[in-house]
């Protein structure tokens, strides 16, 4: 499969893909190539190799596999957050466990599906990462009550700002200190004063752990500190 140059093809969603298992890498290519609106782009890899085919292909997405090693293949994630943040990360995974979940969320993946997921599914949930929201599989979602640990209720002892609010939100989308400035106006040194006031009134450690926070609370709890699930939750899957 050849890559494409960036940009030639108005309105196609350029997706890569990176997954271990070579049957699995052609898989998706089929998936995502099936799907209107949708082109695999580059040549599929091993996700130790993320980087270098991000700076090759210029996707708009990337699909990752998220299964053992999960310690190193998010660190890629927070490597590719970073350094390429309008590129929307979907992860194909193994495990149901909520806590894994949040903590991909708060590694900067937008989109965690379970690998038996349908090509629909996925090509939406690419597409709503990309739109800036959070997918979670509803697969995950049917786990019985009794299986899930109980969320602590997130309820700050003083409540947030409206610009603490403001920043937290940024911070959920893996935006850095000089990001969260330049979108809401001001200065890093600001943005560090907000952030350790959020760290402060959540009881956070750092940002990872806020980030986790807020997450377990909307799939799990109620959080008080002015988030809420998103409207017009879309019946396929669950978003935040």
């Amino acid at each position: 499969m050849s890559s494409t140059t960036a940009g030639s093809t108005r309105g196609v969603t350029r997706v890569l893909l990176l997954a271990d298992a070579p049957v699995l890498r052609r898989g998706l290519v089929s998936m995502v190539n099936e799907t209107a609106g949708m082109q695999a782009v580059g040549v599929p890899g091993e996700v130790r190799r993320a980087l270098t085919l991000v700076e090759s292909a210029r996707p708009d997405a990337v699909v990752v596999e998220l299964g053992a090693g999960r310690a190193a293949t998010l660190n890629v994630c927070r490597d590719l957050r970073r350094r390429y943040p309008r590129v929307a990360i979907v992860a194909l995974a193994t495990s149901e466990d909520p806590a894994v979940v949040n903590e991909a969320l708060a590694a900067g993946i937008r989109g965690y599906l379970l690998m038996n997921t349908s090509p629909t599914l996925l090509g939406w949930s690419v597409l709503a990462a990309r739109a800036g929201r959070t997918v979670v599989d509803p697969q995950i979602r049917r786990v019985e009550p009794s299986e899930v640990p109980v969320t602590k209720e997130l309820t700050p002892s003083v409540p947030l700002t409206r610009r603490e609010s403001d920043v937290l939100d940024e911070l959920i989308q893996g935006q850095s200190n000089r990001a969260i400035g330049r979108n809401l106006f001001i200065s890093e040194d600001t943005v560090k004063s907000h952030v350790k006031a959020i760290l402060r009134k959540l009881g956070a450690r750092d940002r990872a752990h806020a980030v986790s926070l807020v997450l377990s609370a909307r799939n799990g709890g109620s959080c008080t500190c002015g988030h809420g699930h998103a409207a017009g939750e879309p019946a396929e899957a669950a978003t935040v």
